[in-house]
């Protein structure tokens, strides 16, 4: 892959005209994912560039544009917007802005800078999720710690996350009410917004289920001793079956974020499949391990090579 500080001193007009393309993966740092990308990015003659998201500098005046590092975002005829770090709200706000000027100026963006806000915001995931009818666990989000506690008191068994987070960090597990006013009176201390879940009994296991485009490539169990399910914090994966019933759920919790990949996470109920997540920068090295399906190649082809035009690919809601 092309580094940072080689990149071509082309104009992007004369990159458009060329049948490479150049891509931009952000993400927090290069790892396996990036990785995988990288190799089926080369596989299919392109070149680009893995950079950080905080190394994003924005410029206006005599000299506009936006690099990271040595990357002139500008002149990418795309950008693979990966997981977007940890980081203040000020810094979060930055980096999801600066993928907005993109699109404004023509760049190919995935997943969407409107998608990422979506899926960042725990939150808003939920209610979008509620607003297409999907089951979705019973959550309750507020900012003072008496709402948190009556809530809690409500539901009883409740997980307790933070608002922006993925990975299941920063997850917590509250059934007692001793322990609600700890961990309720941390979050105060933080000034934090409580998000409160009411606890669905899985037996140790979920579903990940990975959407590309208009289809779920792949699925899989994950399942840990632990109620924490993410490959990430050691969960095992192991293939699950891609029923029409999971495709249909996964392609509508997709579409209602208005992401074209997503990696979107079931809990199996005696009702049916309930809805917990879409995560916009879904992790799939666990996934990876079962199924034959180059996941990585298959998101390449998408923001590169299908046939659609630059922007929001098509939101599904506004």
């Amino acid at each position: 892959m092309t580094s940072p500080s080689s990149l071509p001193a082309a104009s992007p007009a004369s990159s458009a005209s060329s049948s490479s393309l150049y891509l931009v993966i952000l993400a927090a740092r290069e790892a396996w994912h990036t990785r995988e990308l990288t190799r089926a990015l080369e596989a299919r003659g392109h070149t680009g560039a893995v950079v950080p998201y905080e190394g994003l500098v924005a410029s206006i005046g005599r000299r506009t544009g936006l690099r990271s590092r040595a990357a002139d975002l500008d002149r990418a005829d795309a950008v693979l917007a990966r997981i977007n770090p940890s980081g203040s709200l000020e810094q979060i706000i930055f980096r999801v802005d600066a993928l907005h000027r993109l699109e404004d100026r023509g760049v190919r963006v995935m997943n969407s800078p409107r998608a990422i806000e979506r899926t960042v915001d725990k939150f808003w995931t939920s209610a979008l999720l509620e607003q297409c009818g999907l089951p979705t666990p019973d959550t309750v989000v507020c900012e003072t710690p008496e709402e948190a506690i009556a809530a809690f008191r409500a539901m009883g068994d409740v997980i307790v996350k933070p608002l922006f987070g993925s990975m299941g960090l920063g997850m917590v597990r509250v059934s007692e009410e001793e322990m609600a006013f700890r961990v309720f009176k941390t979050i105060e201390t933080i000034r934090g917004v409580y998000y409160l879940q009411r606890t669905i009994d899985h037996e140790g296991r979920d579903i990940r289920a990975f959407v590309v485009g208009d289809e779920v490539i792949a699925a899989s169990y994950r399942t840990t001793p632990h109620w924490i399910t993410n490959t990430a914090r050691g969960a095992t994966s192991y293939p699950c079956p891609v029923t029409d019933q999971l495709t249909e759920i996964a392609l509508q919790a997709t579409r209602a974020v208005g992401a074209r990949w997503s990696g979107v996470d079931f809990i199996e109920t005696q009702d049916g499949y309930t809805c917990v997540e879409v995560n916009t920068g879904g992790e799939f090295h666990g996934l990876m391990r079962t199924t034959d399906v180059d996941i990585a190649a298959k998101i390449i082809d998408e923001v590169l090579l299908a046939d659609r035009v630059r922007g929001d690919f098509g939101l599904a809601m506004t």
